[in-house]
């Protein structure tokens, strides 16, 4: 089974190099496609496109700027006592939807972040009692999903719920809660995305998550628990690749590293090659 290879384009914004350097370097070491961070209000997406079609490197989707990632990430909260702020956030969602639209990728990921206040829980340990995180599902979350989800099927996207620690946010934190939320909704173009990074934080076994979430996972994110390339720190990646050959996983392994400075060639080549090497 041969996988296919991205990589978020997320992690490279505090390089300092061109993207068509970036790019360059990318095609050569063998990665397949590249995800392009949702910011569709500060791009020229008509040069992107350009620049991305010149290498022959294709766009596989958007990578959401949810919560401390981004400048304006503090109000794109699904979860809000604040109307305005939930609308902000669906629109968020539809101009990312649009710009996956015209860069030729497929699939956006969505995250639950919520106000500080917009329930009461233990903070101390980022955990929300079941049932009370139900009805906030089926009250709040659910209806603004669905209708995003049928926003996005006119422009042929997936859109794909990605479960996060209790510290980022506490309301969809396992392949459970995400494969639950996914069932609910019932829409063709609405999937789960899994992050090891999340993952090796929240899951008694990542190969077990992955299991769980056979039919409904169509993209992964790789990052090690230090969030450098895979190999640089404690995961069984092993363990990871074993359960994605074992659910027939075929949609893109996507590395989502914190890169710091421009010798990160050397990063972004070991770690596609400790993965293909398994």
């Amino acid at each position: 089974m041969r996988f296919k290879y991205s990589i978020t384009l997320s992690s490279f914004r505090n390089i300092g190099e061109p993207l068509e350097k970036i790019l360059e370097t990318l095609g050569h070491q063998g990665y397949d496609a590249v995800e392009m961070f949702g910011e569709p209000y500060k791009l020229d997406l008509k040069r992107l496109n350009e620049i991305f079609h010149s290498f022959n490197i294709p766009v596989c989707g958007i990578t959401g700027m949810w919560g401390s990632v981004s400048e304006e990430g503090w109000k794109r909260r699904l979860l809000s006592l604040n109307t305005n702020i939930v609308a902000y956030s669906v629109e968020y969602v539809k101009s990312c939807i649009k710009m996956c639209h015209l860069l030729g990728g497929y699939e956006i990921n969505l995250c639950l972040f919520a106000d500080d206040k917009f329930v009461e829980f233990d903070r101390n340990h980022g955990v929300v009692p079941e049932d009370q995180k139900e009805r906030i599902m089926q009250k709040t979350a659910i209806p603004t999903l669905s209708k995003l989800s049928k926003f996005a099927k006119d422009y042929g996207i997936q859109l794909l719920l990605e479960p996060l620690n209790r510290y980022s946010t506490p309301f969809c934190t396992t392949a459970t809660e995400a494969v639950s939320i996914a069932n609910q909704l019932n829409q063709d173009n609405f999937g789960v995305l899994l992050d090891t990074f999340h993952m090796n934080i929240e899951e008694d076994s990542i190969e077990h998550a992955i299991m769980k979430s056979r039919g409904l996972l169509r993209h992964m994110h790789f990052a090690d628990n230090n969030r450098k390339m895979p190999g640089y720190a404690h995961i069984n990646f092993r363990e990871v690749v074993k359960g994605l050959k074992k659910v027939d996983y075929n949609q893109y392994i996507s590395f989502e590293p914190n890169l710091t400075d421009e010798g990160y060639a050397v990063a972004t080549k070991k770690g596609l090659e400790f993965i293909r090497s398994m």
